[in-house]
């Protein structure tokens, strides 16, 4: 008997609505924790972060990947908003600039109640999903936002920041950044210094999540050595899919699946195909793997939306995850493998970093030594008396007396 020639197209078209129904049904209940939206970013380039001006309308901007309604099309019911500044901020105004990003978000919160509701840990993500909102919260994108300080770092973490990007593509007086194994940048740290373990450390006894995105490999394999809760990569993708230095090599996703970390894939073409042209389906392809190298518990979803200038079809804007889901359906993905990639995954993670928080303990207190610091644009109140430092007096006394001994005899 034969078929008519329309059957096995219209079974295909039916098989796809099926799989994106179940997609939207799922999604009903868990939705989107996405890891990094750089919105503020672009609120700030736009409209020098006045909320006000009619054309920032978030019920109407079009010009970006992100405003209400697709958020709302996307059933993204949490997102991590980046408080990015860049580098050529550091060792001027990067804290100043930080906290003016942050109160961009905060502000959000304010201007539409309906839709945003900022929280501050695990449990206010679950009231918002409640309450049908999306829970907003605060990544600071990189080490220079708290200028080699452990007492910004706690005050941004009063102010709501939840996790920290040790880096972002610079080095930190601390940290190294990807740029180092590129050969684009030189290794300062090799890894974390002794200051940047106390960083981390600091930021396990607050319950600050450490992101590893954009910092090198040998930043990585230290964090993750040194912390003692789970960390994230907060929009990463697979290095063996896509051999950017951005993305997570092999032997770190199995330190990530030891230490039941996570990786949130990034939608950034260049870090999914290596190209300037990507699809949905490639996307999905990072996502397999990492499930496949590091375990279903691995892995989460971390657009980058509004923080790039190239994404994959299918994948252009926040409204389109239902369809990245519906196509991981296609790949035989389990329903709770769905939920915890949506949400559950992330979840997890910040009630163990918030478990592995202790406010009792004594805070880190040591600082950075001066030398290590750029000092054109900083006072130095506080070094010349602190303990330690007069050991360095010393010694730079005694290399000027040796300096001028040997002058004497020129």
């Amino acid at each position: 008997m034969l078929t008519a020639w329309w059957f096995w197209p219209l079974v295909a078209t039916c098989a796809a609505d099926s799989f994106r129904e179940q997609a939207e049904r799922i999604m009903q209940t868990t939705p989107v924790i996405d890891g990094h939206n750089d919105l503020p970013w672009q609120l700030l380039k736009l409209f020098n972060n006045q909320l006000r001006d009619q054309r920032a309308n978030l019920s109407a901007l079009d010009s970006t990947h992100t405003n209400i309604p697709k958020l709302k099309a996307g059933f993204v019911g949490g997102q991590f908003w980046s408080a990015y500044v860049p580098c050529d901020t550091q060792n001027k105004d990067a804290v100043k600039r930080t906290l003016e990003q942050m109160d961009v978000v905060h502000r959000m919160c304010q201007l539409y109640p309906e839709t945003f509701l900022c929280v501050t840990n695990s449990a206010g993500i679950q009231q918002a999903f409640q309450e049908k909102k999306v829970a907003s919260l605060i990544g600071v994108e990189g080490g220079h936002s708290i200028d080699s300080s452990l007492g910004v770092l706690r005050v941004l973490y009063h102010l709501g920041m939840r996790y920290l990007t040790l880096t972002h593509s610079c080095n930190t007086p601390w940290a190294d950044n990807w740029l180092v194994d590129t050969g684009d940048d030189k290794a300062e740290s090799q890894g974390l210094s002794p200051f940047g373990k106390r960083v981390v450390k600091e930021m396990n006894r607050l319950g600050v999540m450490i992101d590893l995105a954009h910092v090198s490999v040998a930043t990585m394999k230290a964090a993750l050595q040194v912390s003692t809760a789970p960390v994230i990569f907060s929009h990463s993708s697979a290095y063996s899919l896509c051999a950017s230095k951005r993305n997570v090599p092999d032997d770190v996703l199995q330190l990530v699946k030891d230490t039941e970390s996570l990786v949130m894939v990034n939608f950034y073409n260049d870090y999914v195909s290596c190209t300037e042209k990507a699809t949905l389906s490639q996307v999905a392809d990072h996502l397999d793997y990492i499930k496949k190298v590091a375990g279903a518990g691995a892995v989460g979803l971390g657009g980058d939306f509004d923080g790039v200038t190239r994404l994959p079809v299918g994948l252009e804007d926040v409204s389109k995850y239902p369809d990245l889901i519906a196509e991981l359906l296609r790949r035989h993905w389990t329903e709770a493998e769905i939920r915890g990639l949506l949400a559950d995954n992330l979840l997890r993670v910040f009630k163990a970093v918030e478990k592995a928080s202790n406010h009792l303990q004594a805070p880190e207190e040591e600082p950075i030594t001066l030398d290590l610091l750029d000092g054109s644009c900083r006072t130095q109140y506080g070094y010349s008396e602190a303990p330690g430092l007069h050991h360095q007096s010393e010694a730079l006394l005694v290399s000027m007396a040796s300096l001028l001994f040997g002058l004497h005899f020129l």
